[in-house]
Formats: C-alpha cells, sequence, structure tokens
C-alpha cells in the first residue's frame, strides 16, 4: 500500500464535520519501523510520561484538566458517560500515578507521548488495513472485533458513535477509545498508522507537537524510517 495515496484517501464525513467543526486529527505513516517487546528506549520515555502526568495533575484533579473536558464532552454528544468509557489519553493519564501499562515497543511510544502531549493518539498496523481510514458517525450495523474473556468476538457501535473505520469494518470505537484486534501492532509490524487526535482549543498545536515528537523518536530509533503525514481539518 502506497502511504502517500493511502493517505490522500483518508477522510472525515461531512457529518463529523458538522457536528464537530473543531476537530483537528494528524494521520501518519511510518514505514521501516520493528515492532518488538519494550525495551530501555521505551522505558525512559513511559517514565517520562508518568513524570509529566504526576506535574500537570499536582496541579489539578484530572476531571479539571482542559483537554480531558474536551473529550469527555465529545463522548457524552454521542452519549457516552465518562463512567462508561473515556478517551485514550484520559485512560492513560489515570493509570500513571501507579504505572503506565508497558506493552510493547510501538505502542509503549505512542502510549507515552499521547500522555506527554495530552492529546489521544491511536496506533496500528497498516498492512491489515483495508482501504482508507474514515472518521464517520456509525449506524450500528458495523463489525468491530474485540476481546472478551479471552476470545475475539463482534462488539458492533452504538448508532451515533463515532468511529475510525476502513472497508472491513470499525477499527476504533469510540473516537480513540478501543481499537480492533485486527490491526492491533505486533511484533512483526514494519508499516504502521498513527492517528492523532485533537480538538478544542489549542487542537492544531497539539496534535502537530505530539505527531512531531513520535517521528523525531522513532527517526532516532529507526535512521532510515520513512514518514508521511497527512493533516486533516474543516479549515
Amino acid at each position: 500500500m502506497n502511504p502517500d495515496t493511502f493517505l490522500e484517501n483518508c477522510s472525515v464525513s461531512d457529518e463529523v464535520w458538522n457536528l464537530h467543526p473543531d476537530y483537528v486529527a494528524v494521520l501518519m505513516v511510518v514505514e521501516g519501523i520493528q515492532g518488538g517487546a519494550s525495551d530501555e528506549r521505551s522505558e525512559a520515555l513511559l517514565l517520562e510520561a508518568e513524570a509529566s502526568a504526576a506535574e500537570l495533575l499536582a496541579a489539578m484533579p484530572i476531571e479539571e484538566v482542559p483537554e480531558v473536558q474536551q473529550w469527555r464532552e465529545k463522548f457524552l454528544s454521542f452519549g457516552v458517560k465518562p463512567r462508561v468509557a473515556k478517551s485514550s489519553f484520559e485512560a492513560l493519564l489515570k493509570r500513571c500515578a501507579t504505572g503506565m501499562p508497558r506493552v510493547d515497543l510501538l505502542t509503549d511510544a505512542y502510549n507515552a507521548i499521547s500522555v506527554i502531549n495530552v492529546v489521544p493518539i491511536g496506533g496500528e498496523d497498516l498492512a491489515h488495513y483495508f482501504g482508507a481510514a474514515r472518521l464517520v458517525v456509525a449506524d450500528g450495523s458495523e463489525s468491530f472485533d474485540t476481546r472478551e474473556n479471552g476470545e475475539t468476538v463482534n462488539a458492533s457501535p452504538e448508532a451515533g458513535e463515532i468511529v475510525w473505520r476502513d472497508d472491513h469494518g470499525v477499527t476504533c470505537r469510540r473516537w480513540n477509545w478501543r481499537q480492533c484486534v485486527r490491526t492491533h501492532l505486533n511484533e512483526n509490524t514494519s508499516t504502521a498508522l498513527f492517528i492523532f487526535d485533537g480538538v478544542g482549543a489549542g487542537a492544531h498545536e497539539r496534535v502537530t507537537a505530539a505527531s512531531t515528537q513520535l517521528a523525531e523518536t522513532f527517526s532516532s530509533w529507526w535512521p532510515e524510517v520513512r514518514i508521511s503525514s497527512r493533516e486533516l481539518s474543516v479549515n
């Protein structure tokens, strides 16, 4: 799959733009990376993220963090309360006090940079994508493969829910809450798609800072990587 062609075909639906004109996304394809186990490189980033979160939450409770408030409002707009589901970065932020999860090299990297920049980030194996990534309002019929009790099951989104999808189904439910099994990063990943979500005041600056940091991180780890990116906004 040609990264530039893939990114050119990615989109946000007019329905989403009409509902959320303050939304900004950066989509970034990174070729030439190597998935694998967590190591000292990802550990250093996670420690930096945990320290950043500790400083932030010492200044204010999590529910008063502006970016948390912004995403809670977005989730409420399609009927999801904070006790039911949270944006991916809020879920990570809450775990920082006891330690962020150590998952694998690539996931650790984008999770850490998500917390540092208070921006939801998703990372997926592009080899398992079918067609372009699209942010749409679900009609409820779409498929979504997830794990429950160790088994892969379908958990279709609710009608009206905002989701990322490709030609085969939903790749991420509730905007950035949970990713599907099919496109998970793994030890064999060599080309990945990263999605940086921003809403509200300062969205462009946050997604730009986060995508730049992740690009610089991967370039320092693998000097031969090839990085392509595209910003999606209403303007």
